[in-house]
């Protein structure tokens, strides 16, 4: 039978989702229908809507991010039944970059191909996936995870949280010499992936104390 878990850790994960929730739909708000006269011809709409494309762009790649942290937050808590105060300062940290990211996304969009824009946005990005890091490898550790999560599920989600700090790392880079290109480097995680899945040792539990 699974152990049952803990109250505040399942008030903690409830309260972040509902930021994912909130983070994710503003990211929408920062794409402004545009403003045509009625009386316009055809063509001006989608001339409209081409000029949108930094704003649609930015939307799509922060909607990707946000949507798989939160898949690596649901991921690692869900090997996690016991709480422990300790997580919930990290918790807080990570949540107020995801809440942060619908302006760093608007910020590039306005200001595409510019490498300051692109240099915040993935420099947030790195401390994003850096909090993110911290927090799912409490999760899966000895003192919260569940009786039944295993070595390998511990070790996946490390090496995944790895990934996603080098491959934004990568970005960061990128984003130096040109910035547009940036969020190709984000390809490069299931890469790392692999890598660091082969390289991090597992942790072992011997028992719940």
């Amino acid at each position: 039978m699974r152990e049952t878990t803990d109250h505040p850790l399942e008030r903690m994960v409830f309260f972040s989702d509902a930021v994912f929730a909130i983070a994710i739909t503003l990211l929408v708000i920062e794409v402004h229908v545009p403003v045509i006269p009625r009386s316009a011809p055809d063509v001006e709409f989608w001339l409209g809507m081409l000029r949108l494309t930094p704003n649609l762009i930015g939307y799509f790649i922060s909607f990707g991010v946000i949507g798989a942290f939160w898949m690596g937050h649901h991921r690692a808590f869900a090997l996690a039944t016991r709480y422990t105060p300790k997580v919930m300062g990290w918790n807080l940290l990570f949540l107020g970059c995801i809440a942060f990211m619908p302006f760093v996304t608007a910020f590039m969009s306005e200001y595409e191909g510019k490498r300051v824009p692109a240099t915040l946005y993935w420099g947030w990005m790195v401390l994003t996936a850096l909090l993110n890091l911290r927090l799912n490898a409490l999760a899966v550790s000895p003192i919260m995870r569940a009786r039944e999560t295993t070595d390998e599920d511990a070790r996946y989600i490390r090496a995944r949280g790895l990934a996603t700090v080098v491959a934004s790392v990568c970005a960061l880079v990128l984003a130096q010499f040109v910035p547009i290109l940036a969020p190709l480097a984000m390809a490069t995680m299931a890469i790392w992936r692999r890598v660091f899945y082969r390289a991090v040792p597992p942790v072992h539990v011997t028992g719940h104390g």
